[in-house]
């Protein structure tokens, strides 16, 4: 048997389980920007796909009893990636107003004199999340001194 290596990978849509799907919708979408693109309300079978321009990039779940367990194997942390700082903060100032629980007090460092960083935080059942810009974050604090931000919080 040969081995061949699939070198076309990339990431489709990441699949989020959630514990009630209306509340994460206004999340996703009134906060994030994400556009609802199908939506499925049959009882004990609710889901919405979510994205930008007609291409998925979210889909919700609605099959969680629980809040996100960061001791458990899978989903990390999910990060989103902006275009520049400046919508980074913009973002920041949105989900503050709405009273979102950030790790990190505004934005960090990726690490220690790194160019990138962000905003650190939670969505409604607890998934951590990101917003970063890949430059711009020079001068930034960064939380951890021998590890990368995004791997602690």
């Amino acid at each position: 048997m040969t081995a061949t290596t699939t070198t076309t990978l990339r990431t489709g849509h990441i699949g989020l389980n959630v514990t009630d799907l209306p509340r994460s919708l206004a999340f996703y979408g009134d906060l994030l920007g994400f556009a609802v693109l199908r939506e499925g309300k049959e009882d004990g079978r609710r889901f919405a796909f979510l994205g930008r321009d007609g291409r998925v990039e979210l889909a919700l779940w609605q099959q969680a009893d629980g809040p996100y367990a960061p001791a458990g194997a899978g989903l990390h942390h999910l990060a989103f990636e902006a275009e520049s700082l400046d919508r980074v903060r913009e973002a920041e100032a949105r989900l503050t107003a709405h009273g979102v629980d950030f790790a990190h007090d505004g934005v960090v460092a990726h690490a220690e004199g790194a160019a990138s960083g962000g905003i650190f935080f939670h969505d409604p059942d607890g998934t951590r999340l990101e917003i970063y810009a890949p430059s711009g974050a020079e001068g930034a604090p960064a939380p951890y001194a021998a590890a990368p931000t995004c791997g602690f919080f």
